[in-house]
């Protein structure tokens, strides 16, 4: 089985940018999606043999996420059921037989860390949310996390140190959530490996430069270890400033 997720940094621009062609090319059985930034309505986009669910933010051109899906869910939920953060389209919940799939878009920090003591409060919400759906299934979770774990995990960790996505306290709550039994795929089956991002700056020709930060995952509970098969980071597609993670597992 084959998951991939995507951050579009809005999905009509990466359309015209060749999203559909990406799509079909990648041929995944599920495909998430964060920063869709639409509302219902404004770009219908469907794909044979895929049924889709939408979360969108309630500020227009903000954030949102969506998920395509080949095997039909159980039962679908948007959000974590607490109102303080389920007004953004961050999160969107299948529930398939054997295991749960969350897409996630977790909040940025912002210029100034102006937002981090809420994004610490997200934190703990999301792994408790986390951590209650792994009592009842294993968790499949993707999305971008805005955190790189650690200082492989970014090009310049020691001028980034106090940045938005690269403080102290974004890697501590990165590093409670494995702790408390899930895996980084991608660290999993290549622990060591450097020079491999996810998203880079559309400013000072960062893509070109390979000035990036691995800050888009797949993190599965600490039980699935024995389904992963193969982690990849598909650095050779464009259309957004983030490039598509895969993750294959043997699953049903």
């Amino acid at each position: 089985m084959k998951l991939i997720s995507w951050n579009v940094n809005g999905l009509r621009a990466c359309e015209g940018k060749g999203f559909s062609d990406v799509f079909k090319t990648l041929d995944a059985d599920f495909f998430c999606l964060q920063e869709t930034k639409m509302q219902a309505g404004q770009l219908d986009l469907q794909f044979e043999g895929y049924e889709s669910y939408w979360n969108y933010a309630d500020k227009k051109g903000y954030s949102g996420t969506a998920i395509f899906t080949r095997h039909k869910p159980l039962s679908v939920s948007y959000g974590m059921g607490i109102d303080e953060h389920d007004h953004e389209g961050r999160v969107i919940t299948l529930e398939m037989p054997s295991f749960y799939l969350v897409t996630v878009y977790t909040p940025n920090s912002q210029d100034g860390l102006r937002r981090l003591d809420y994004r610490m409060e997200w934190e703990d919400a999301f792994l408790h949310y986390l951590k209650d759906l792994d009592q009842k299934k294993p968790v499949v979770f993707c999305g971008d996390l805005n955190v790189a774990h650690q200082e492989i995990d970014l090009k310049n960790p020691k001028t980034n140190r106090r940045n938005a996505g690269f403080t102290d306290e974004e890697r501590a709550k990165f590093s409670t959530l494995l702790e408390n039994g899930f895996i980084d795929t991608f660290r999993f089956f290549y622990p060591d490996q450097t020079d491999i991002y996810s998203w880079w700056s559309y400013r000072f020709r960062a893509r070109e430069k390979n000035a990036g930060w691995r800050i888009d995952y797949f993190v599965v509970s600490e039980r699935l270890k024995e389904c992963l098969q193969d982690a990849k980071i598909h650095t050779d597609i464009f259309g957004s400033d983030h490039c598509p993670v895969e993750l294959t597992l043997n699953i049903e």
